[in-house]
């Protein structure tokens, strides 16, 4: 732990606080002050308007108050879900969030329930697809499920967009801020300036809204820039604009249709490059002023969706969407990726510049239909059906070569789901079951010519690359899901159940890395999808002044994946068996009005099984900081009081060293995490009913700390040794009007 920790905890010296999950909240914002309040909360993201606590799921909701806190705060959405929630990984400050996961596996990502993440080809720019101004709420649902189809294998992100307007004639609110480094150095300022216009006539609704950010460089808490990540991409010394339009009509009493688009494009400056730091002395990569090669790193993601929802369709609920989303993540080039791309039949080794793009492209459907089945009320029942289809690829593009071939992904996935009330809704059982049939298509390639990081070539026989035959692989499997909720009193609530979630490997990684003759994509089991089986026991107390849950959680699936170095910079997948267990812990109490304090713990430990040639599926080797959140601690306090709303926060991340069975490969002792902790403060005056004036403090007492992804994974890379960011302030004043 950081020898200051004694004096961030002198911040709470009054009382045990937060940082736990963000407390669910109502559509409004506002939370119910009834025992039991999550009753009225309807999650979208859980495709059913059957109340929160009638589900046997862990589920939290950061409505847009807090929201906005926390991204004045960290500066994206990613940054607010991961510094509320305990099981949630650090985020790397980074464009790319490889790496960051939710209860030790990827979470899907998803706008309006639109998946943001490519399935055969994650860039893990899923995170920045959208700015925070337009986004209503966030919902997270926990742990392996399939409710929104492929990805969700360690739950699901899902940000619901701005509503349509409710009072007649023109409304909207307008954001402006200013962030600077505490040193307040010239190149450290940014800027943000966002609005948003909506306007109601009768039945017909229009918003339309722009946000534009300006962000400077970071420094870290001894001063120096925190190192820019040529290939991966920066959110720092970066640019974004954010468009989003939304247009809506309700049809007769209970039908509604919205067309909702949005446009998202964030590009790095490129005004530095990388200063190499030293693991040895503990000194981190840093930039200084610079032109790095070829264009810098880059995000656009484009959504459009067309929806209908019939609260009242043969008395029950109708809903649809139809959806098409693309997205162009292009990487920056830097020296070590350089030699990845390095062929002679194009230049002399180790003169040619190049660098890659991924390009993907969505097209697809939701069908769904609830109702009470008739004659037996107390059962509710849903049905639908999911069609996705993406075409994904990788190109090299200054010498328009193809790294991750074409490849062609179509899922049609039929589902019901069964909810029963029993005892005046004191028990409740829920199950469902989803058909999950995916294809696969991808045509005959041949890999890259290969080099090692020095630039000679990896294998004489294949440094040419090799021919891959392609092919159209089917899979099909039935998952099921299913669980027990016991309700007795109001607000005290526990339940068990076993969900299996279902998605494809990052199958790019997979085809560009082929590197033996004779490969058929129509038997390369490597490419096979992951099924994870998660099982939960949860127990949640809304009484009073008390909001207390605890659950514990274990998951496994038998070819998971595993992210592996590979050198110059490049990881590749591993399929092996992987268990994962944990424990979060949660309590918030209110002990007088607007003062809320809270505290939040997760335990996590993941195992896998290290026989890659000969699995035993027996897991010996513990997953490494490139695949697994470390534990913490969340400690916060919120006061809310008349024109006054402030908070105080720490997280608070716990070493861990990496180890393995007697006889297995010990992980390298350089990759444990020493640990370290963060304090952020905000405080917001409201001027009036419709404005005021916020100011965001991002790591207080300006710690100076190695960030976990770096800490724990490239122990030889002195590029890659990334600290995080010191302290900044932001100062924000918003309206509405």
């Amino acid at each position: 732990m950081s020898l200051r920790l004694p004096l961030s905890l002198s911040v709470f010296a009054l009382a045990a606080m937060a940082g736990s999950p963000a407390f669910a909240q109502s559509e409004g914002g506002a939370q119910s002050e009834d025992n039991g309040a999550d009753k009225a909360i309807i999650v979208s993201a859980a495709r059913t308007t059957l109340p929160a606590n009638a589900l046997p799921l862990t589920i939290d909701v950061i409505d847009q108050e807090e929201l906005n806190q926390q991204v004045i705060i960290a500066g994206s959405v990613t940054d607010a879900v991961a510094n509320l929630l305990p099981s949630f990984s650090p985020t790397r400050q980074k464009l790319s969030g490889a790496g960051e996961t939710l209860r030790g596996r990827s979470p899907l990502y998803a706008i309006n329930g639109i998946p943001q993440s490519a399935p055969m080809r994650d860039s893990s720019r899923d995170g920045f697809t959208i700015d925070a101004f337009f986004v209503d709420r966030v919902e997270v649902i926990f742990g392996s499920n399939a409710l929104q189809g492929i990805g969700g294998t360690g739950g699901i992100v899902n940000q619901v967009t701005v509503g349509a307007p409710r009072q007649e004639g023109i409304s909207g609110r307008v954001l402006l801020q200013g962030t600077s480094s505490d040193d307040f150095n010239s190149d450290g300022f940014g800027g943000k300036a966002a609005g948003l216009v909506q306007y109601k006539a009768g039945r017909f609704d229009a918003t339309f809204g722009a946000a534009f950010e300006k962000r400077g460089v970071f420094y870290d808490g001894e001063g120096r820039r925190v190192g820019i990540n040529l290939t991966q991409g920066e959110t720092q010394d970066s640019q974004a604009l954010s468009l989003f339009a939304r247009l809506g009509y309700e049809v007769g009493s209970s039908g509604r249709l919205d067309l909702i688009a949005s446009r998202f494009d964030l590009d790095g400056d490129g005004d530095y490059v990388p200063l190499a730091g030293n693991r040895t002395t503990g000194v981190p990569t840093s930039a200084v002023r610079g032109d790095p090669p070829g264009t810098p790193a880059a995000n656009r993601a484009e959504s459009v969706a067309l929806s209908y929802t019939d609260t009242d369709l043969g008395g029950g609920d109708f809903m649809s969407q139809i959806f098409f989303n693309r997205t162009y993540d292009t990487f920056g080039g830097e020296p070590n990726a350089i030699a990845t791309f390095q062929d002679p039949a194009i230049a002399p080794i180790g003169t040619l510049l190049d660098q890659s793009e991924n390009r993907s492209r969505k097209l697809g459907a939701k069908f769904s239909y609830e109702r009470a089945v008739p004659g037996f009320e107390a059962l509710t029942a849903t049905i639908g059906l999911d069609i996705l289809t993406d075409r994904t690829e990788q190109r090299l593009i200054m010498t328009d070569r193809v790294w991750v071939p074409p490849s062609e992904f179509r899922s049609i996935a039929p589902f019901a789901q069964l909810n029963l009330g029993l005892f005046n809704d004191v028990l409740r059982l829920a199950g469902g079951v989803r058909y999950e049939n995916v294809q696969i298509k991808i045509d005959d390639y041949h890999t890259l010519a290969s080099t090692t990081a020095s630039g000679d070539p990896v294998d004489p026989a294949t440094f040419g690359g090799v021919a891959v035959s392609g092919g159209k692989p089917t899979f099909e499997d039935l998952l099921i899901n299913g669980g027990v909720i016991l309700e007795p009193w109001a607000g005290i609530r526990a339940y068990a159940s076993y969900a299996e979630g279902f998605t494809v490997p990052d199958i790019g990684r997979i085809t560009r890395s082929v590197d033996e003759p004779g490969v058929d994509i129509d038997n390369f089991l490597d490419i096979s999808p992951i099924v994870s089986n998660n099982r939960e026991v949860g127990i949640e107390a809304k009484r009073g002044i008390v909001d207390a849950s605890a659950t514990y959680f274990w998951s496994s699936s038998d070819k998971g994946q595993l992210l592996i170095a590979a050198g110059n910079g490049i990881f590749n997948v591993q399929r092996q068996r992987v268990e994962i267990e944990g424990l979060e812990l949660n309590l918030a109490v209110t002990p007088t009005q607007g003062l809320k304090l809270s505290a939040g713990y997760a335990r996590i430990k993941g195992r896998y099984d290290s026989d890659k040639n000969n699995p035993d599926g027996i897991v010996d080797t513990d997953l490494d900081g490139t695949n697994i959140s470390p534990d913490r601690v969340n400690l916060a306090a919120s006061l809310n009081r008349g024109p006054i709303s402030a908070r105080v926060q720490t997280q608070f991340y716990l070493k861990r060293d990496f180890k393995a069975d007697a006889g297995k490969p010990v992980p390298d002792v350089r990759n444990n995490f020493g640990g370290y902790n963060v304090t952020d403060a905000s405080i917001r005056y409201a001027l009036n009913n419709k404005s005021g004036i916020t100011l965001a403090v991002q790591n207080l007492f300006d710690e100076f700390y190695i960030d976990y992804s770096s800490d724990t994974r490239l122990p030889n890379d002195n590029l890659a040794y990334f600290a995080g960011r010191g302290r900044s302030f932001t100062l924000a004043w918003d309206a509405r009007f």
